[in-house]
């Protein structure tokens, strides 16, 4: 029996490094992780594409997908609509692949309350003088959004408690082992051998 993919919640300050980490992650194993792509109708950025980034949609078009309970969540960030396909994600899971949300605290909750095993990941700063020089080192904001960006970053950040994990992403490559280690524990737990090894492990233990 296949086993069915693990669902991780990553969430982090704008910032953080977050994306940085799940890109890195999924570099080395394609095969079966996947970062989920969300619908947003925020503007498109310098560099990214339509369907590989986000799935760029209007607000019109998103809020009749809230309409049709299309998406497994969805959030209002900084006037701009984010949201993840249900059918997607459930699709992606039976087949086994590990499915990687890139979201914030409150889309973190509503997947909770949805599917309670899976794993959340919070991604902290090591200091918020670090958060805010890389937000200035990416050269797209003015210091009015700069320090708006700022001002939400420590809202955000005191939801970490409602996570299963905390990585402090001071440095990368530290960062990125902490993510491999807790992926690699989560696909050797009980419930998830059990699940795939159930007729293997029937067999062990015929009398």
């Amino acid at each position: 029996m296949a086993r069915r993919g693990n669902l991780f919640i990553l969430a982090a300050p704008s910032g953080a490094g977050k994306s940085s980490l799940i890109s890195a992650l999924l570099k080395d194993q394609p095969a079966n992780m996947q970062v989920s792509v969300s619908h947003t109708t925020r503007a498109m950025r310098p560099g990214e594409e339509n369907g590989v980034h986000y799935h760029f949609v209007d607000k019109a078009q998103f809020e009749a997908l809230i309409a049709e309970d299309a998406f497994f969540e969805y959030a209002e960030v900084f006037g701009n609509y984010y949201g993840t396909s249900r059918i997607t994600i459930e699709q992606t899971l039976d087949k086994g692949i590990d499915v990687f949300l890139d979201i914030d605290w409150q889309g973190a909750r509503q997947v909770k309350a949805l599917i309670p095993d899976a794993v959340g990941v919070y991604i902290l700063p090591p200091s918020k003088a670090e958060l805010e020089r890389r937000l200035r080192g990416r050269g797209q904001d003015s210091d009015e959004v700069i320090a708006g960006r700022m001002a939400e970053a420590i809202s955000e950040m005191s939801h970490y408690n409602e996570f299963d994990y905390v990585i402090v992403n001071e440095d990368f490559d530290a960062a990125l082992a902490d993510l491999e280690g807790i992926v690699k524990s989560q696909r050797n737990t009980l419930a998830r051998q059990a699940e795939a090894y159930s007729d293997m492990l029937e067999d062990l233990l015929a009398q």
